[in-house]
């Protein structure tokens, strides 16, 4: 017959057993659960990437797309169009043409000048010449002073020339600004505007402000919004943090700020 310390000992070393299975099993289920989040955060975050990926070439495509649809335009419609132009013009200068003819000529001729107006507007909008002659300085300072003069839009800028940037970069940054513009007036109804681009130690920083309605930054429609996630993506094409902050109904600000020297 066993002692009474035996069956405490044995009693002791069963707890003891019981206790190191549990904590066997919590540590196993634990580090399991641990493993399989692990494997779900690194789908989740390969999935991202790759749309991430996908939105950078497809805004790289398209602004490809627009560059030669704008040298289209310039080089072979509107050049066909001048020519069709200088044509009219010259047969209008014969004093033996009929005046019937004439008439029809100069209809004509009105006819060609407003298409080609409306090929160097749609070429103009697509690829802005003045962006690839003067830079980007110049050619957002003419952008804004443009949404002043058509509209009721009070806008305060200072622009600054940033150093050592590609045309791309220069593009993306000028495709962003137009993007805030249009989303100031159609979206928010800002009547006033302030626009800073200013040149830092790794790049540059853009900050925009508008007096507009406001908005609520978390929620999911305008997260999933697709100018929104043209924002983002051209942030990350120029290695941006984009903080974007906003009140209902007192405005909002968009901060984008560069993370290294692009």
């Amino acid at each position: 017959m066993e002692t009474p310390e035996k069956i405490i000992a044995i009693l002791v070393y069963c707890i003891i057993f019981i206790v190191l299975l549990t904590t066997g099993l919590m540590l196993f289920f634990f580090y399991s659960r641990k493993k399989i989040t692990k494997k779900e955060l690194e789908k989740i975050e390969l999935k991202l990437k790759n749309q991430r990926e996908i939105l950078h070439a497809t805004i790289t495509t398209q602004e490809e797309e627009r560059k030669r649809i704008a040298q289209d335009l310039h080089d072979a419609i509107s050049s066909k169009l001048n020519v069709i132009s200088l044509t009219a013009n010259l047969l209008l200068e014969n004093d033996k043409m009929e005046k019937e003819d004439t008439v029809s000529l100069q209809h004509l001729l009105e006819i060609n000048n407003s298409v080609l107006e409306s090929s160097r507007k749609i070429a103009h909008d697509l690829l802005p010449p003045i962006l690839e002659k003067f830079g980007l300085q110049v050619a957002i300072e003419e952008l804004l002073d443009d949404y002043i003069l058509v509209s009721k839009l009070q806008i305060l800028y200072h622009i600054e020339s940033i150093p050592n940037i590609s045309s791309m970069d220069e593009l993306h940054i000028f495709r962003i600004v137009q993007e805030l513009i249009n989303n100031a007036l159609k979206h928010a109804n800002a009547t006033q505007l302030k626009i800073d681009l200013i040149k830092t130690t790794t790049g540059f920083e853009l900050t925009f402000t508008d007096n507009g309605k406001g908005f609520n930054p978390s929620n999911k429609d305008f997260k999933s919004g697709l100018g929104i996630q043209n924002l983002k993506s051209r942030a990350s094409i120029l290695k941006c943090d984009l903080t974007i902050e906003s009140n209902i109904p007192s405005g909002s600000s968009f901060n984008f700020k560069t993370r290294q020297t692009i």
